[in-house]
């Protein structure tokens, strides 16, 4: 497994219009990538498995979070994005799942770096509520990483390697990683 995977390495991160909302495009970035690395982990053949009755199968999972972010973005972000039709991969396997994440993901980059302050705090539509973008931006994060984790423990079920997303996993470690135990 290649953890040194980067869909979307620092260089192509574009600057944002103001610098204090920096951190938000980096993250996304960031969050982005730790994604694909999770996805990158599964094998073809795991797009059907299924932990339990009542959960998910990895595929609907990717898909999922494929239609929801567009969703965020389109819908309570007023980004440009692709119809719901156009969001999933034709190709049913996990290199085109994640290739798609990648390819959705700049476009999104560069409507946040051109927004200023003004749109960041201004209120938007988020379901049956108005809340501040900063905040519709964060609690898509959150979505992803709730995803992200709920796929790292499928693939910890299905005996494969979690790759290391804040730090050293029980799978990789390298020297000066401290897993703060102590």
């Amino acid at each position: 497994m290649n953890y040194e995977y980067t869909a979307i390495p620092p260089h192509r991160i574009p600057r944002a219009s103001q610098a204090s909302f920096q951190h938000a495009l980096d993250t996304y970035a960031s969050e982005t990538n730790k994604v694909i690395s999770v996805w990158r982990s599964f094998h073809d053949e795991d797009l059907d498995f299924r932990p339990h009755p009542r959960s998910s199968v990895v595929a609907d999972v990717l898909k999922h979070q494929l239609l929801s972010e567009r969703r965020f973005f389109a819908e309570f972000l007023g980004a440009p994005e692709p119809e719901p039709s156009g969001i999933l991969p034709r190709e049913r396997s996990v290199e085109a799942y994640s290739q798609r994440m990648a390819e959705l993901a700049e476009p999104r980059l560069h409507f946040l770096a051109a927004r200023d302050e003004s749109w960041w705090l201004g209120a938007a539509k988020f379901f049956d509520v108005e809340r501040e973008r900063i905040r519709i931006f964060w609690r898509r994060v959150l979505h992803t990483a709730h995803h992200r984790t709920q796929l790292t423990m499928y693939l910890r079920l299905l005996d494969r390697l979690a790759p290391p997303t804040y730090g050293p996993t029980a799978d990789v470690t390298w020297k000066g990683a401290d897993p703060t135990l102590r």
